[in-house]
């Protein structure tokens, strides 16, 4: 382990991590179009959320053409305790080339929709935003046609740097909580506060009404069902109108255990209450992951409706 990088606690559970149930097992990836996806990434040598956290659908997301690229490299200057992704205090310098270098790539894979996350960047004076916003103009510039979402930081609250992302204008905006307000505490690091994830969500909603917001909630971590709800309540009431909910699986004995493997009924169930409080869209199930093939699909047929309804009867887009 490089010396910088930071381990957080101590392992959990001997070492041993419970046995997943049937509903959990996912087949290995395979296809030519899976294969054509990790060909180019590696050969670009783009970082990959689906990579970094071991996303269980990653075979089903790449084999269908798309992909989560994660910006600003592939060291956190946070700890939070579900996360896989290494963490240090002081993380290598961003790269200036990667906006071009990133736009350029994606433009030879012809994504119809793609979200760009990234690490936090907390040793940076503006926490990385102008790199984030430079890299959605690039892409907006050179995949004109793909729709471009992306699952941001919390800039620790920061307006001037949530001004400096959704002014770029993507598409979607989307920054998760990860879990209910009570755990919070001991499933994030202690930068990443509950109200805070809400306060950057609603003033990205109230301040840039034509941009979708969405968040994500892992279960699993001993959650309740009122705590949920309540979380639910909490998201409408800021504007989010596309909820994911999906399993929490500890990656490492370093990480958080899991309290319990949640069934396919109960996230059904809970899809169903969500979507009674008004959410445009719900993806429940216990391999949903923030970035999540139907959601993304759900969005795109949504904003490319969207952008239709914005063409005149001349035929000429109006911005």
């Amino acid at each position: 382990m490089s010396q910088n990088l930071v381990r957080l606690g101590t392992p959990k559970g001997g070492g041993e991590k419970k046995r997943k149930p049937e509903w959990l097992k996912v087949r290995l990836p395979s296809g030519p179009t899976y294969e054509k996806v990790r060909q180019t990434l590696k050969e670009l040598k783009l970082h990959t959320v689906c990579q970094e956290s071991l996303c269980p659908n990653m075979g089903e997301c790449w084999g269908g053409g798309t992909a989560t690229v994660m910006v600003m490299g592939d060291t956190c200057t946070r700890g939070c305790r579900f996360c896989n992704i290494a963490s240090a205090k002081k993380p290598a310098p961003l790269d200036p080339d990667e906006p071009r270098n990133l736009a350029l790539a994606v433009s030879q894979l012809g994504l119809r929709y793609l979200v760009v996350t990234s690490v936090d960047r907390d040793d940076l004076p503006d926490q990385g935003a102008s790199h984030f916003a430079a890299c959605i103009r690039e892409l907006l510039t050179h995949a004109p046609n793909t729709i471009l979402e992306v699952l941001i930081p919390d800039f620790t609250g920061r307006q001037d740097c949530l001004d400096l992302v959704a002014q770029a204008n993507p598409a979607v905006i989307a920054h998760n909580i990860e879990t209910v307000e009570r755990l919070t505490p001991t499933v994030r690091d202690r930068r990443a506060t509950y109200r805070q994830s809400l306060g950057v969500l609603e003033y990205v909603k109230r301040t840039y009404p034509h941009i979708h917001t969405k968040s994500s909630i892992m279960l699993g971590l001993g959650e309740t069902e009122e705590e949920l709800l309540q979380s639910f309540r909490d998201l409408r009431d800021v504007g989010v109108s596309v909820l994911t909910l999906g399993q929490y699986l500890q990656p490492s004995p370093w990480h958080l255990e899991v309290k319990e493997f949640v069934p396919p009924e109960r996230f059904e169930a809970l899809k169903q209450m969500a979507e009674e409080m008004g959410f445009l869209y719900v993806a429940s199930g216990p391999l949903v992951r923030s970035s999540y093939k139907a959601a993304e699909l759900f969005l795109a047929g949504l904003v490319e409706r969207e952008r239709r309804q914005k063409v005149n009867s001349f035929g000429v887009a109006i911005d």
